[in-house]
Order: structure tokens, then C-alpha cells, then sequence
């Protein structure tokens, strides 16, 4: 057949030809539009919560002969382990790490709770879930807000359990630190500072946040100037059995012991004025930044705003090897604490 011929046969068929492809090619540009593709504001963003970084699911074992510190003398610490209780593995971490946008809300303390609370899962009129979902709601989601370039590493655990379970929550990643002996050596000889040291607990929702201000600085009540960049630790843990022999004196300013045994002491936060927000964990939040002191005007490490805040229980108190009864502190805290550290 010559093309002629087909031209000819094709006729009669071009009208409706026409209108397909006519049809096809505005369907085609049209898809665009019907998607409705739209760029998000910061608004918008800001209501996005962690929805890109790395997350590290971990289990581990710890184990360190010596650590030594040596000036003139030195410092050892020996026989260091950390593990699960009872010598096992030390699982059930997950790690999240994010480099938040500006405003970004990022998982941050007992925020799961508060999720948790919102879904209906957890009794609201448990007053620690209230404070949690209070506490932790943030532009439609749950957690911290933080600024553009902010480093934030969050603590928790890979498998909760039951979500309607505050135990299982609590009690999700257990762990157990053991020290055989803290000494000091010089010329003259070792001094024995503690041994036989054992805790066993739990970690709960801990954080590690690198704030990102750049170069600017801000100035302490104390007069101290630090970096607005600054680490920011806030952790949350109880240790539920503990044993250790502290073996001589002044090695820490608030007491003045020596030759004491204490056995299964606890950690927590169940007793007292301050327990609300804290689930019965003890907890902790420092702020770590280069600073200058005020008073020497040294350059140094700046340790500030360090607050920690539990209840402490010594049931069983030897001095000298004999039991003199029990011990309990109840409303602990050490507060407005600030510190400069630096050589000399």
C-alpha cells in the first residue's frame, strides 16, 4: 500500500484522532496540578516532629582494667565494668541523633509518656502523666523545641514493652556499674579512696543536647562569662541495689568519712516535696561551656547550672565494719552549683 493510499484510508478517522490525542496532552499537563504540589512554611515545618536522622540501636559490655590520671602522683581507678545487671549485656538502647531545624520539636525526656497520655494509653490522673503531657506538648507534637544547627541526642530504649505499662517504661534498659578500688599513689605509698563498688538500676530518658549560638556569649550570676554554645546533659535513672566501702576521708566536701560500708543503698525520687515530673527517678541536668571566671579570670571548663535532685536510702551503715543502723536523705539536692575548671 502506498502512503498515499493510507492517507487516504485515515481520513475519515482524523477527527476522532484529533480529540484523543488533544485529550491525552491535556490529562498529561494536568497532573501537576491535580497533585497540588506546595511548598511548607516555616509554620508548618516547625509542627514537624524528628522526622529525619540517625537512629543507633546498641547493646554492649564495658570493660577497662585501668584508668589512670598522673600529675605528681596518681589517680587510678581499676577493675571498671559496665554491663547489664547481673554481668549480662547491656541492651535494649536505641540512640536517636538530629541536627534540629529552627524550631523543630525533637524527642526530649519523658515526652513518649506524653504521647502515650495523649493516645489514651496512660491514666491521666496519675499526676506525673499529667505533668508529662502538660509539660511536653509542643506546637502539635510532643518534646523540646530547639533552634536551627542544635545537636540533639536522645536516650531511650528499643522495646518499651507494654505502652499502657509504666513499669515497663521505667524499667526498660536496667544496668549495672562495678569499681573494684579508687586509688591514690604517690611516693609514699596507696591510698585506698573506695572499693568493692557495685550499682545496679535503670536508665531512664537521658539527653545530650550541643546548643549551636555560634560565637555569642552570656554572663552567669556569679559574673562568669561562658559560651552560648554550650552541652547540655539532663538525665533521669534509679539505682535500686548499690554497695561500696568508702575508705577514707575528704574525698568528697559535703561528708567527712572514713572506714564506712554502705549496703543496698537506693537512688530514686519517691519521698519529699519535688518527686512531681520525675516518675520516683533521682535526676540530673548540667551545662558544660568554655568560660572565664570572674574571680581569677582563669579560662577553663565552665560546669553550670547543675542541678540534682533525689531521695537516698542507706539501710544498712557500718563504720569501722559494724552496722550503726540506717541512713536516709529525703529531698537531696545540690542546686545553683557552678564550677570553673582549669590547670595550674
Amino acid at each position: 500500500m502506498t502512503r498515499r493510499n493510507a492517507r487516504k484510508r485515515l481520513k475519515p478517522f482524523r477527527p476522532a484522532l484529533r480529540r484523543f490525542f488533544t485529550l491525552s496532552l491535556t490529562a498529561s499537563l494536568s497532573l501537576p496540578v491535580m497533585a497540588d504540589f506546595r511548598p511548607l512554611d516555616d509554620s508548618t515545618l516547625g509542627n514537624v516532629t524528628g522526622q529525619t536522622g540517625v537512629t543507633i540501636e546498641m547493646e554492649t559490655k564495658i570493660e577497662m582494667d585501668r584508668l589512670s590520671w598522673t600529675d605528681e602522683g596518681s589517680l587510678n581507678v581499676n577493675g571498671i565494668r559496665l554491663s547489664g545487671q547481673n554481668d549480662t549485656v547491656l541492651d535494649n538502647l536505641k540512640l536517636t541523633l538530629d541536627i534540629a531545624g529552627q524550631d523543630e520539636v525533637l524527642e526530649y525526656g519523658f515526652s513518649e509518656i506524653a504521647r502515650r497520655a495523649d493516645a489514651g494509653l496512660l491514666d491521666v490522673s496519675n499526676p506525673d502523666v499529667a505533668d508529662a503531657l502538660a509539660h511536653y506538648a509542643v506546637g502539635g507534637g510532643y518534646g523540646k523545641q530547639f533552634d536551627s544547627g542544635d545537636l540533639v541526642i536522645h536516650l531511650g530504649a528499643t522495646d518499651y514493652g507494654d505502652p499502657t505499662s509504666l513499669d515497663d517504661y521505667l524499667q526498660a534498659v536496667d544496668f549495672e556499674l562495678a569499681v573494684d578500688s579508687v586509688e591514690a599513689t604517690g611516693s609514699g605509698g596507696t591510698a585506698s579512696l573506695f572499693s568493692n563498688i557495685m550499682l545496679q538500676g535503670y536508665i531512664g530518658p537521658t539527653d545530650l543536647v550541643i546548643r549551636n549560638q555560634g560565637n555569642n556569649t552570656r554572663t552567669l550570676a556569679n559574673g562568669n562569662v561562658v559560651s552560648g554554645s554550650e552541652l547540655q546533659l539532663d538525665t533521669h535513672f534509679e539505682i535500686t541495689n548499690g554497695n561500696l566501702n568508702w575508705d577514707a576521708a575528704d574525698v568528697i566536701l559535703i561528708f567527712n568519712f572514713a572506714a564506712v560500708g554502705i549496703e543496698g543503698l537506693q537512688i530514686h525520687n519517691r519521698r519529699g516535696d519535688d518527686t512531681l515530673g520525675h516518675f520516683g527517678m533521682a535526676s540530673a541536668t548540667a551545662k558544660l561551656s568554655r568560660g572565664t571566671s570572674a574571680a581569677s579570670g582563669k579560662e577553663g571548663l565552665s560546669i553550670h547550672e547543675v542541678d540534682f535532685r533525689a531521695d537516698i536510702d542507706m539501710p544498712v551503715f557500718k563504720v569501722g565494719g559494724t552496722s550503726i543502723g540506717s541512713v536516709q536523705f529525703t529531698d537531696f539536692a545540690i542546686k545553683n552549683t557552678t564550677m570553673m575548671v582549669y590547670g595550674h
